[in-house]
């Protein structure tokens, strides 16, 4: 297949998909008989997996520069839109010049921003993932009930697992959506911001001090009298 031609195919599937496609599911379009050889190989003996092994028509590595090379040509300030790699997939987006426009038109659906509260805990998962609800609440100061139901009810945030620790509470970490939506490709394209990272590393400290240390006694008017976290109400997230 010649080189312009996979670049056409794969640049017509990124543009028709309503969502990130990932460079596999090209793969597999392009090589359909492949993909059904090794299905029915898997549950098939080892006689027969020799007769039905095909070399596939288009290899990982030819997709990729084909890929590549789609990224380089809309990343021209000719084309007022771009390819992206985004959440492990790849999508078209209108670049950022154009977003006004774009908006202007009303082309884009009406979402409701994310409230402080719910960017602040939003924050914490991003940069401290896996993390469980007593590590956002620890940071925060505040109860987390109501921002954590929000962000899983928006799909931004999804439970991963649990944690290795005493009652095995739940882990939360950004979801794929989460990524879709702030466009990038995954956690480590999120800003750099070194002095939220210390801090949050001074919390953690204090927290993992504060979850293995005994709790004193706390004494008449000392601050340990309010050892419960104060609660939020649904008003302010």
């Amino acid at each position: 297949m010649a080189d312009i031609s996979l670049q056409q195919i794969a640049e017509s599937i990124i543009f028709a998909a309503d969502q990130p496609i990932p460079a596999a599911s090209i793969l597999n379009a392009l090589n359909p008989e492949v993909v059904k050889s090794e299905q029915s190989t898997t549950d098939s003996e080892p006689a027969e997996e020799a007769e039905s092994d095909k070399a596939p028509i288009v290899s990982a590595e030819e997709l990729q520069e084909a890929l590549d090379k789609l990224l380089t040509k809309y990343a021209d300030e000719r084309y007022p839109f771009e390819v992206r790699k985004v959440a492990k997939g790849y999508q078209f987006y209108t670049k950022n010049d154009y977003y006004p426009y774009v908006k202007q038109a009303g082309l884009l659906r009406n979402q409701k921003r994310l409230t402080r509260t719910a960017m602040e805990t939003l924050a914490i998962v991003a940069y401290r993932q896996p993390v469980t609800k007593a590590e956002m609440e620890f940071i925060r100061g505040v109860n987390c009930d109501y921002a954590i139901q929000k962000l899983l009810e928006k799909k931004l945030v999804e439970i991963s697992g649990r944690a290795d620790t005493v009652g095995k509470p739940l882990l939360y970490s950004t979801s794929a959506f989460f990524m879709e939506y702030f466009g990038i490709n995954g956690p480590d394209d999120l800003p750099k911001l070194k002095e939220f990272e210390e801090m949050m590393e001074d919390h953690m400290d204090e927290f993992m001090r504060h979850q293995t240390e005994p709790t004193p006694t706390a004494e008449a008017g000392s601050v340990e009298e309010t050892s419960e976290l104060p609660k939020e109400s649904a008003n302010d997230q």
